[in-house]
């Protein structure tokens, strides 16, 4: 086997496990040990993802001992991929997301054995968390994974109230008083007069990386990427929140049950539910903001003759690992069909993206 991608190798008793499958649809964690490369790290692991805790290959977090720091992290997620037949659409998308100058988590290919036996290809994925700001140097602040769609920005879901302010999050990091900061972001989003929003938005949320976020939601269109699969994070230095991605696997073309999504499907604005969005681009200079920046890397970014050779150096990469997956490897001809699914995808949404900027007009 090729050692392009690295290996990881799960130790855990067969107790253990069985409390893990017994569990399945809770947030239970076990003790085992993790070896990468010529080190044994001591570490709680468990499933995560809500309806992928029920497929044959399952996804898993990571908790290293406080002591015994991974890379500078205390956790890290590994991603099966499973509905992906690319596998490569969620890292592609983060990296886009870097690409663009948005806060993006690190990822990376591995080989995952479990006591020995191969479980397959997986994505490694960084948390975002105190250390994930201290790695890249960021002041400290506190930090929100947005859980489900009621991380809307609105005071309601499907016309129905929501039970408070901060229903769909869940606090990575920060304090009690945080919490207060985020309440007020929101109610000041639903209750700010029309004639007062475009300046008062300013006091809270960075505008300029806002979009950029918004500009890489709409171009890999990821529906859930709106209302949920996204972290919230708020620069101790500005006090503004700016948003990073966060699980962009049904992206690229594909649906979250790996069928093809119609390149149509996500408006040039994002999905209708995010009522920021749907604020922000009522007011005639931050749609122009926005349309400039989508314009700018629908000439230059969002093309096949960029995207090309990433997308074809992740494929060459984890191709002789899949053909041992014991998941995938039985799919190996719509794998290797993958990267012109994409190419055409990325074909079809930019076209599509450029004759509806006349909307932003």
């Amino acid at each position: 086997m090729s050692d392009s991608i690295p290996s990881y190798f799960l130790l855990i008793e067969d107790d253990d496990l069985d409390i893990l499958r017994e569990n399945l649809l809770y947030e239970e964690t076990v003790p085992a040990k993790l070896r990468v490369e010529n080190t044994t790290h001591q570490i709680e692991i468990g499933y995560r993802g809500s309806y992928t805790r029920k497929f044959r290959k399952r996804s898993y977090t990571i908790d290293f001992d406080e002591e015994d720091y991974f890379f500078g992290a205390r956790k890290i997620h590994l991603n099966a991929e499973y509905r992906d037949p690319s596998l490569i659409r969620n890292k592609l998308s983060l990296d886009f997301f870097q690409d663009l100058g948005v806060l993006s988590p690190n990822t990376q290919h591995i080989n995952f054995y479990r006591n020995g036996v191969l479980k397959g290809v997986y994505l490694q994925l960084e948390s975002v968390d105190d250390l994930f700001l201290k790695n890249r140097n960021l002041p400290f602040g506190p930090i929100y994974y947005a859980e489900n769609n009621d991380a809307n920005f609105a005071l309601t879901r499907d016309d129905k109230p929501k039970k408070s302010r901060l229903s769909g999050y869940y606090q990575a990091c920060g304090t009690p008083s945080d919490d207060d900061l985020l309440r007020e972001f929101i109610t000041n989003i639903n209750t700010t007069p029309p004639s007062e929003f475009t300046e008062k938005i300013l006091q809270y949320l960075d505008i300029n990386k806002f979009f950029s976020w918004q500009v890489g939601a709409v171009c890999t269109m990821n529906n859930d990427g709106f209302t949920h699969n996204y972290s919230l994070y708020r620069n101790s230095e500005t006090c503004l929140f700016e948003i990073l991605p966060w699980d962009y696997d049904a992206t690229w073309g594909r649906k979250v049950s790996g069928g093809i999504m119609d390149h149509t499907y996500v408006p040039i604005g994002g999905k209708p539910g995010n009522k920021l969005c749907y604020l922000l681009l009522e007011v005639p200079e931050y749609r122009k903001i926005y349309r400039e920046k989508l314009e700018e890397i629908l000439e230059t970014k969002f093309m096949v003759n960029y995207m090309e050779d990433k997308v074809l150096t992740l494929h060459e990469l984890i191709r002789p690992h899949l053909l041992l997956d014991p998941y995938k490897k039985n799919k190996i001809d719509i794998f290797d069909k993958e990267p012109d699914v994409i190419f055409q995808f990325i074909r079809m949404r930019n076209d599509f993206l450029k004759n509806q900027l006349k909307l932003l007009v």
